[in-house]
């Protein structure tokens, strides 16, 4: 049975609240679920990202290896940030010009519904900012 964690994004500082529920696979890798993310909150993935938790971040490397900088989001599996950082809220940043700060929070984890498919978003609050607004 695979092992599914339903969580909670939310959109920080934004009037009216911004807010996704959905459920993936608990073994889903950072770098895919921003992508998730993404096509939850209306995003167009034109700008880096950023996990952190715990005093660590998961994004993309800078491909020259000149800058220190995130580990590598497709490396890294929702899993491996909760059993290494022993934590269910990480932060994810979109946009370091505009900084939208988001805060997934883990809200359990169980098995599969047979025959669903995953991700699934279970529930829409609110529409994000559009792109390049500060």
């Amino acid at each position: 049975m695979t092992l599914v964690a339903r969580i909670k994004v939310t959109l920080s500082d934004v009037e009216p609240q911004v807010l996704r529920r959905f459920d993936v696979p608990l073994k889903i890798k950072l770098n895919r679920l921003h992508d998730v993310i993404q096509a939850a909150m209306g995003w167009t993935d034109s700008h880096l990202y950023e996990f952190r938790a715990g005093g660590s971040g998961w994004g993309v490397p800078d491909p020259d290896g000149f800058y220190d900088g995130p580990m590598p989001a497709s490396k890294t599996s929702l899993l491996d940030v909760i059993e290494d950082v022993g934590t269910k809220t990480i932060h994810y940043i979109y946009d370091f010009g505009d900084n939208w700060h988001h805060v997934i929070k883990i809200e359990k984890i169980d098995g599969s519904i047979a025959g669903a498919a995953y991700p699934r978003l279970v529930r829409a609050i609110g529409a994000c900012p559009p792109e390049d607004v500060g």
